[in-house]
Order: C-alpha cells, then structure tokens, then sequence
C-alpha cells in the first residue's frame, strides 16, 4: 500500500501518514485487535475516552518535491510584500524543510549495519551537501527591514539547530570505524560550523546555551511558531448531541411509565400504606436506578449504530480558507462485522497466535476541496498518531524467571537465573478505500510490553478489484440516480385502469 506508510513513533505509538490531492475523496479503516487476555473493552476503555486520550492527529500542506517551492519564485519576490505574507512563506519553507530532513534522515539510519558503513556515510553526507545548499540559498535573501529581520532570525537559529541535531543524531546512531574516521570528522566540523555560526548572530543567549533543557525549550517553541500556519487549524465536533438529548429524555420517560405503572398496581394492592407497601416501592425505584443508564446506552448505540461521531474540519491557519473536511468513526465491533479480507490477512497469523480478541474499528472519511490552497501546493498531508499507553496500562508487569545451567566447561552445579518479561502482540489491519473500486488492505503485527514497542512487523497485504461489466463509474451512477418505488394514489390506478 504505497499511499500509506506506518511506522512506530516514539515508544508506545504508532504513526500513519498518506497524502490527499485537492478535489479528492479517501477513506481509511483500521481494525485494532486487542487479545482479550488484555482486558480492554469498550467496559474498561470506552471509545470516546480513547479518542481524546489515544488520537492525535496533523494535518499539513505537502508538495512531492519536499524542496521545491521554497528555492525559485518564492523567495525572489518575497521582499515586496507584507509581513504576514513574509511569514507564512517563510514558515512553509522552514516547515517543507523540516519535513525533508526527517525523511532522508530516517532513509539514512535503514540502511542496514550488515551491508557495511560505506552506503551510511555515502548517505549521510548526500543529506548534510543539500541541507547546506539550501540554507546557503536561504542565508543569501536575508531581509533588511527590521519588521522582516526578526521573522527570519527565528527561522533560521531553529533550521540551524535543527539540522545540527539531525546530522548528530545520525551519527549518534552507528557506530565508529577506523576506516570512516575522516568522513565522520567531517560531518562534525560541520556540526561545529552552525554552532559558531548561532554564536555570532547572538541568536542564543550564553544561560541559555549552558542549559541543554532551556535550549530544548526555546527550541520547541521556535517549532510551534513554524508550524502556527503551516498546519491547518482543526475543529472537531462531537455529532448527535441533540439526538443524545432526546434518546435521554425517551429512556427516562420509559421508564418512569413502568414505575408508574408498578406504583398505581401496588397502591391498588395495598390500600393503606403499611412497611411492605414502602418497601415495594423502595424496591421499584431501586430497579428504576439499575436499568437507567443500560437502557439509556443501550438505546443510544442503537440509534448511532454505524453512524460517524465526529466532524472536523480543517482551515488555512492564515488565510481561514476551508481546505477540507473529515467524518470519523470509532466503535467496538463484532468479529463478524470484519471485512472478508481482514479475516483472511488475520487468519495468516500462526496457530498460538490465533486467540480470542476485542476488535477497534476506526475510520476516517476525508473530502478535500478544490479551491482554498496556497500557490504551490496542491495537496495535503495528514499525519495520524495513535498511542498504545491507553493500553498498556492494563498489561501486566514482566513476572517470573527462566532457569538454565551454566556452560559445560563451567560449573556444572551453578544455576543461572534470567528475568523475563510479558509480551503482548496487537494486531492492525489497515483499509484503504474499502467499499470502493480498488480495495487495499495491509496487516502489521506489533509486539509490546508495558514499557513500549518491541517491534513492528508488516505481515501481509491483499487487494481487491470490481471488474463487473457495469464499471466503477457505472456503479457510482448507478448509485446517485437510485430512487426508491413510490406506490401509486388510488385515482392513478383508477386513470390506468380506464385508459
């Protein structure tokens, strides 16, 4: 599924992330199967909760070539405009730019230690030549006007630290050899050169280099102020709140005629008020308060069964052009309810793998219009973070030891202990466009214990496509121009019949 990459981020989350053209239309699923040894379940993690606490999501304007709109036009003529115009360009550079060293900087440390150092340190220099191309041609369009100047300073103290800590962080990352002394040298020359280069721009003041977690912290905060209108501005709604209201208000009308119904026939029973009639009635309106709420949720899933209950919609942070808007499900379903594709990618699993499991159902439909995007873009990227610690809460702790003897040239007497720790594995199947023409779904296999993600593995894929004699955009008109049988009026059968 090359529209969609999933990967870990950080210790106990996962991250999805697929880009949409303006005018398209796209909906993904994911099916989260939880091992029921686990204990999670919509009693213990109800979906709203996870929601909020577990989902967290970025939506930003992309361009396939991550460099491109920020080295030709943009800058030539950028000087002529108004300060607001200056800093959404300007952080849309800085963003793209971020953006791209994330990328080659994660393609870099894949390469594999096995096939030698050689393509790494190839690799990592290709990166450090184009970040330094780029920030030279960023450097040269240093604006005069004050108003300008302190816009771009902070741009560029972020990009400048920013990139120092990236070409850190890979070389943190492998280790040393003999024979790559003077290319990693190199590489922290270059480190060396953006440090003094901060320095005489008095970009940082001297308590604040001094202090590693004041430098994190200014430099978040630089990081914020790019992103402010680089990434659309979201406003979620929770859907069915009048309905709620009302489903509340039919539960409890319900069931206070029952009580009602139950008190007149006791008071007819019991004439005069005695202990047992008071007691009955203590009785009734205990069960009253038991049934209640069940009822009351009982009634409402049944009503917003297979209906979305959230509605976000995305804005230019600068401009407030509305650049799309996205309809989300999240529900506990039955494994019935599976699609025939996740049931095949999931019966792949090997035989001790196979065990009960509570299945997540999370779906988001996302439709991007058409207008509304800045010069240079014509696309968006949506960035989905779905976090594991909601769940890793209910994991047990590693317990118990594994016993074995020493080596035979040792001590045979000697028995060596080993603590082990309890592993659990989740399972996700990824859809893309389920229910349309062309159906693509992936299975990835994640294993975890309560302090974080061991490994994520891609186990599978399948694919599906409608090749009917009708087509698929048959099919859709198909579907537009249904209308339902509408029943002939008596005096039409009567003017039939006559004719």
């Amino acid at each position: 599924m090359r529209k969609i990459k999933v990967k870990q981020q950080e210790k106990l989350s996962i991250k999805l992330t697929h880009q949409i053209k303006h005018g398209e239309s796209r909906r993904i699923d994911l099916y989260i199967s939880l091992p029921k040894e686990m204990g999670i379940n919509k009693s213990t993690l109800s979906e709203t909760e996870y929601f909020n606490a577990g989902i967290k999501g970025r939506r930003a304007y992309f361009t396939e070539g991550l460099h491109l709109p920020l080295l030709h036009t943009r800058f030539a003529n950028r000087m002529k405009r108004s300060p607001e115009e200056y800093k959404s360009n300007l952080n849309l550079f800085a963003y793209q730019y971020i953006v791209a060293l994330d990328t080659d900087t994660d393609e870099t440390l894949s390469i594999d230690d096995s096939e030698g150092l050689r393509d790494f340190y190839h690799q990592a220099i290709d990166v450090t030549e184009q970040c330094l191309a780029i920030l030279k041609k960023h450097r040269l369009h240093t604006p005069s006007d004050p108003k300008l100047l302190s816009i771009f300073e902070n741009v560029d103290n972020y990009l400048s630290w920013y990139t120092e800590q990236s070409i850190l962080h890979m070389l943190a990352k492998k280790p040393r050899h003999s024979e790559f002394s003077e290319t990693r040298l190199a590489l922290l020359a270059i480190c060396d050169e953006e440090n003094i280069y901060r320095k005489k721009k008095a970009y940082n003041t001297a308590a604040t280099l001094s202090d590693p977690n004041r430098i994190s912290n200014k430099m978040r905060l630089l990081r914020r102020l790019i992103e402010y209108g680089v990434i659309f501005k979201s406003e979620t709604h929770e859907l069915g709140k009048i309905i709620r209201k009302v489903v509340t208000g039919v539960a409890t009308a319900l069931i206070m005629s029952v009580v009602l119904v139950l008190i007149i026939k006791t008071q007819g029973a019991f004439s005069t008020l005695s202990a047992l009639m008071i007691f009955i009635l203590a009785v009734i309106y205990g069960i009253r308060e038991v049934f209640k709420d069940d009822f009351k949720n009982m009634l409402w899933r049944w009503i917003r069964r297979g209906k979305p209950k959230w509605a976000r919609t995305l804005k230019d942070s600068t401009s407030k052009n509305e650049i799309a808007t996205q309809r989300v499900w999240l529900d506990y379903i039955n494994a019935k309810k599976l699609p025939t594709q996740t049931v095949d990618l999931l019966a792949r699993r090997h035989s001790q793998n196979k065990q009960s499991a509570e299945y997540l159902h999370y779906r988001v439909e996302t439709k991007v219009s058409k207008d509304g995007f800045q010069a240079g873009y014509n696309s968006l990227e949506e960035t989905i973070l779905f976090s594991l610690r909601p769940f890793a809460r209910y994991l047990e702790r590693g317990t118990g030891k594994v016993y074995e003897q020493n080596a035979p040239d040792a001590n045979k007497e000697k028995i060596q202990s080993t603590s082990i720790e309890r592993r659990y594995q989740i399972n996700i199947v990824v859809a893309l466009d389920q229910g349309l023409y062309t159906e693509e779904f992936e299975r990835y296999k994640i294993t975890l214990n309560r302090s974080g993600i061991i490994d994520i593995v891609k186990s599978g894929e399948a694919s599906k496509k409608d090749k009917s004699k009708y087509g698929r955009y048959t099919k859709l008109k198909a579907l537009l121009n249904f209308k339902k049988p509408r029943f002939k009026s008596r005096r039409e059968k009567k003017k039939t019949n006559d004719k």
